[in-house]
């Protein structure tokens, strides 16, 4: 992996609790980067998210809360009925504006948020869904340089979001499940090897 990034942030609608279902568990837990997620989902389904995944993975997964400062090797979902934003200081807000293309949370509100604070250090990706969601947010992620990571609508259980965000060009790879979490991995080792690096450059 040639990039290095600060942040990963996630959408997903419908079937994202089946991606997340074996995504999650499988990421190591020396992951160095936050996550932050929207999944559209129901009132008060975040209690068995939070629940469930938290039992069955190796990084911490939380509902995010208002002004909380973003930690890394740590996972956040946006509280249902809620946009979340990330502010310039780096912790969340949360707040309950009109829905956006139907959705509160969205994930374009999260994703502009992100690329606002991150720019070129934001990775999104973009997984199975229903509706255009996440295709503005993809859009500016892109614009600042960012990189753009799109489930490949064959293996996706709905193929309208990744699609749309596909149609626009707002996209750096197409993956399926399985190489998306290689790459993800793959921050591990090279977070070690750029730690190695600068502690040689500095006694240098």
């Amino acid at each position: 992996m040639d990039r290095s990034f600060e942040i990963v942030v996630i959408g997903a609608s419908a079937g994202g609790f089946n991606i997340f279902e074996k995504l999650l568990p499988r990421i190591n837990n020396d992951f160095p980067l936050p996550i932050v997620i929207v999944q559209h989902s129901a009132p008060g389904s975040n209690d068995f998210f939070i629940k469930h995944f938290n039992e069955n993975c190796a990084l911490t997964v939380k509902e995010a809360d208002e002004k909380e400062t973003i930690k890394n090797g740590s996972i956040y979902f946006a509280p249902c009925d809620y946009h979340l934003l990330i502010e310039q200081d780096k912790f969340f807000s949360l707040t309950i504006d009109s829905k956006v293309n139907y959705s509160r949370p969205s994930i374009d509100v999260l994703f502009e948020s992100a690329a606002a604070v991150y720019g070129s250090k934001t990775l999104g990706i973009i997984f199975t869904g229903a509706n255009s969601d996440g295709t503005n947010g993809a859009k500016m992620i892109h614009s600042f340089g960012g990189f753009v990571i799109v489930q490949d609508p064959k293996t996706a259980e709905s193929k309208v979001m990744p699609q749309s965000v596909i149609s626009q060009g707002f996209y750096n790879r197409i993956m399926n499940l399985d190489e998306i979490i290689i790459y993800l991995n793959s921050f591990c080792a090279n977070e070690f090897y750029n730690l190695k690096k600068r502690a040689i450059n500095e006694i240098k």
